[in-house]
């Protein structure tokens, strides 16, 4: 009887260790194959597409190399809520080949070739008659050239009194014209030229250093830096009114990236956020310079807001979820994003039809939106149709991800998917309620991209001065960009007539929306 006991004690301990170890090789193989998802995902990140378009699955052709009779994930995206989309390939003009011609406002020098008199002459022995011409045109340019400003200012005296009966000045002089930069050699148009090239070309300072060199003229890369900043702190009140503007939109879009600063004290990375109205009437973009990533400074930038902000997943952002006066949206290609990347994790065989699913769920929602900005409807039409055609689509999906939730490892690429959409989906569905609500955050990635794209080429800023008065240079071209502005000839106008204002209205005048390349670019006097 004993013995009977005993093997029935090693018995039951055999299978509890034996279902222990299929537990772990269950966790085992869970997290390997999270592991391969994540390394595939990085060797696509690095040497595939970023794009994300044709992600989707919604159309019907398949790999040249997928043997399988049906398209992944078909099976769980092909229900009564969500049925298969007929194939349409919409109508198109060829465009016709050969070069576009050169712009008409470009100046003309006409150079005639003629025969010559010998050439005029017909066999016959006649003199032939001109019938017609024959226009092409080639395009030159004239490289930059550097000119002086030479000031002249005639003085005058009383040699009767030499002034000492009034008691003024025994010398009067021509009044010289207010400068931005007081006794400086630069004129508004080399330092608007000197700003367009490192912030809009991303042309970092020691290599303009260099151009102007070749040209014969030694401008030294700290007087450029010392240019920005004195012209970023004349430029504080034009940001403080772009600002107030920016507030007084209904939607605003806000992002962040990193910025290196070398001197600033026990920090090595540093942040520059980005706020955008999402109004087109009056565009405004605006960049601030903070030392933190913390929640608090957009906190303090939109201390009184109303409205709508429109954010990425990121926490730093969860106190406007308490905010009375402000309705947090989220964004939808974040979401979208995660789903891509399951798929390019996948590879070719793409077993994750799951994702497919959802992509095709938000692919239909996009597609909604796309076809309400073609029409140019009105906000409040939008409005309908998304409550007759996006909202039966979100609330599928979401049955949908609170389906596959208990079945999916969160430690899975699709899993971490489905679970930020579900963390996410109080901010990601407000613009269900409010035709002017943008479904992502787009807006404010694109308006960001420039900053990034200048941050490869210049790499840092040397001092927390050189970031703040980036972020100010950023703001004004990004803004004039916004407007439709060339921004050289923004900054040129800007520099031109700012030490002039005087009043709150003379400010004003000098924000973009307030001007037109017609005006900017007129010439002087």
């Amino acid at each position: 009887m004993n013995n009977m006991t005993c093997i029935e004690t090693e018995t039951r301990e055999l299978k509890k260790i034996i279902h222990d170890l299929l537990i772990k090789e269950k966790v085992y193989i869970a997290d390997i194959a999270s592991l391969k998802e994540q390394v595939h995902l990085l060797q696509v990140q690095l040497f595939g597409r970023s794009s994300e378009a044709k992600i989707t699955q919604d159309d019907k052709q398949l790999s040249l190399f997928n043997f399988d009779n049906e398209l992944p994930g078909a099976d769980d995206a092909d229900d009564e809520n969500n049925p298969d989309d007929e194939i349409e390939i919409p109508a198109h003009k060829r465009k016709k080949p050969g070069r576009k011609p050169l712009p008409e406002n470009l100046p003309r020098i006409e150079v005639e070739h003629d025969l010559t008199e010998a050439e005029k002459k017909c066999p016959c022995g006649c003199i032939k008659t001109r019938i017609g011409k024959e226009i092409s045109e080639q395009l030159d340019i004239i490289p930059a050239r550097m000119q002086v400003i030479r000031h002249i200012r005639y003085k005058y005296a009383c040699k009767n009194c030499e002034g000492v009966e009034d008691d003024k000045p025994a010398v009067s002089i021509a009044r010289m014209p207010d400068q931005l930069i007081p006794k400086s050699m630069a004129t508004p148009g080399l330092i608007a030229h000197v700003m367009t090239a490192k912030f809009v070309d991303a042309l970092p300072f020691y290599r303009q250093e260099k151009l102007f060199a070749r040209m014969g003229i030694q401008i030294p890369r700290a007087t450029m830096c010392n240019w920005a900043m004195k012209v970023s702190d004349a430029c504080g009140i034009i940001i403080d009114l772009l600002k107030a503007e920016l507030l007084k939109n209904h939607v605003v879009h806000i992002d962040e990236t990193t910025l290196n600063v070398l001197n600033e004290p026990g920090r090595s990375k540093s942040y520059m956020w980005l706020y955008k109205s999402g109004s087109s009437e009056v565009p405004a973009v605006l960049y601030e310079y903070h030392a933190s990533r913390a929640g608090d400074v957009p906190k303090a930038f939109l201390k009184n807001y109303q409205g709508v902000v429109v954010t990425d997943g990121y926490k730093g952002y969860d106190f406007l979820n308490a905010v009375e006066s402000i309705v947090h949206a989220g964004c939808w290609a974040h979401a979208r994003r995660k789903f891509a990347d399951v798929i390019k994790a996948a590879g070719k065989k793409n077993p994750s039809g799951n994702a497919g699913t959802a992509l095709k769920f938000i692919s239909k929602l996009y597609k909604i939106e796309k076809n309400a900005r073609e029409n140019n409807i009105s906000h409040e039409e939008l409005y309908s149709i998304r409550q007759e055609e996006s909202k039966p689509l979100i609330d599928n999906l979401k049955k949908w991800l609170d389906s596959k939730i208990e079945k999916i490892p969160p430690t899975s690429l699709l899993g971490k998917a489905v679970n930020y959409t579900i963390g996410q989906w109080n901010k990601l569905t407000p613009f269900l309620q409010d035709g002017r609500i943008p479904m992502d955050n787009n807006t404010a990635e694109n308006a960001i991209r420039p900053f990034v794209i200048g941050r490869k080429n210049w790499l840092f800023s040397c001092t927390p001065e050189g970031a703040r008065a980036s972020a100010t240079l950023y703001s004004l071209i990004e803004t004039a960009k916004a407007n439709k502005l060339e921004p050289y000839w923004y900054l040129k106008y800007l520099f031109e007539h700012l030490p002039e204002a005087m009043v709150v209205d003379d400010f004003k005048a000098l924000l973009p929306h307030n001007l037109d390349n017609t005006i900017i670019q007129k010439p002087p006097g």
